[in-house]
């Protein structure tokens, strides 16, 4: 089957392509490396996709030099036209894309803050660009990143996704609420397929540096205070990112149906009458921050020096997913405890990142 992933320089959408890649599928990676954080971390995920990023040419179809079943393009999906260009290229060479699985966007609550502009462009115009490209393609399955921040001041827990998401609290998290809204538009209007994932805290190797844990590793590395915000009285779901691929390869293969169930009367907001669906993607288990720091530090084999700070605005204290949903139609749970997922993130963070270039 014919792919396209965007965001597959970035961390998920590299994990989600060598997947793809080992198991025989025809990928297009789209991917604009912005410097969101360091292009070299983004260089070296391509690197190991057989990218050689020092002859990429904006614009242009690059082939990998690793796997014949892999071609890149860095381009920016809010450019309409040279997205269009880009697949229809592809698709005279290779055929119909069977999927698009959309990990392309602006990612970072806090970053939302400083930065409104860069979540329309990256997070609305370029996921409208994503729908009128399955309209007009006939794409048979859409699957898409969104965010457990969706729940925002949502405070029964888990988080489920029977339960209203309306009420945010950071513009990433309704940028992703809106991508939600939006796909189900195109779902009802034009029969698409869609289905959303709500990713819960995924960490692991080639993580992403504006990370908690990411950032932690690094200033206990160096000897550095980390900063604990809500003096460490913060719970998150965190989820490994092996657990988070199978779940986003188990979602494109399951295509949605309308539900013969949904209500218009009574809506329930994990059902439609549109070929539409929504899941979390969580460990179903929150963990105490403090806790998290303690199993990177015996990870890492050294402490941390900690500075306790208040909540950080558009912060959530807590989050964990109910997976209920997600293990009955996708028969997927999480696998990787945390001891053993920040062991795997401790070993190739001391790998890739030597003490004189933290």
């Amino acid at each position: 089957m014919n792919y396209i992933v965007t965001g597959a320089a970035g961390f998920i959408g590299f994990h989600v392509t060598q997947k793809l890649l080992a198991q025989g599928q025809q990928v297009l990676g789209i991917d604009s490396i912005n410097d969101y954080y360091a292009v070299s971390l983004k260089q070296d995920r391509l690197k190991k996709l057989g990218i050689q990023t020092d002859k990429l040419r904006y614009g242009e179809i690059a082939e990998s030099g690793a796997f014949k079943n892999f071609q890149f393009i860095q381009l920016r999906i809010e450019e309409k036209d040279k997205l269009k260009d880009a697949v229809k290229g592809f698709i005279l060479k290779h055929g119909p894309i069977g999927r698009i699985i959309h990990l392309a966007a602006q990612a970072g609550v806090r970053y939302s803050l400083q930065n409104p502009d860069a979540y329309i462009s990256s997070n609305i115009s370029a996921f409208l660009n994503i729908l009128e490209l399955c309209r007009s393609l006939a794409v048979p399955h859409l699957v898409y990143a969104s965010s457990s921040s969706v729940y925002g001041m949502n405070a029964r827990r888990p988080f489920s996704v029977h339960d209203g998401a309306d009420h945010p609290v950071s513009l990433y998290a309704a940028t992703k609420r809106s991508n939600e809204l939006m796909a189900h538009t195109y779902s009802h209007l034009f029969n698409i397929p869609a289905t959303g994932l709500r990713f819960f805290t995924v960490y692991g190797p080639w993580g992403r540096p504006d990370m908690a844990y990411y950032k932690f590793s690094r200033a206990i590395m160096k000897g550095e205070p980390i900063e604990i915000y809500n003096k460490g009285e913060m719970f998150r779901d965190f989820t490994y990112i092996d657990d988070i691929v199978e779940g986003i390869l188990k979602a494109s293969d399951h295509i949605p149906l309308p539900s013969p169930l949904f209500d218009p009367l009574n809506p329930d907001p994990s059902l439609s009458s549109a070929p539409y669906k929504i899941y979390n993607l969580g460990n179903n288990h929150s963990e105490k921050l403090q806790f998290f720091i303690e199993t990177l530090e015996g990870a890492l084999g050294k402490e941390a020096i900690k500075k306790y700070l208040p909540m950080q605005e558009g912060d959530v204290p807590a989050t964990e997913a109910d997976i209920e949903d997600t293990r009955q139609d996708l028969d997927w749970k999480p696998r990787t405890g945390i001891a053993e997922g920040l062991k795997n993130f401790a070993e190739w963070f001391t790998e890739y990142f030597k003490t004189d270039e933290l």
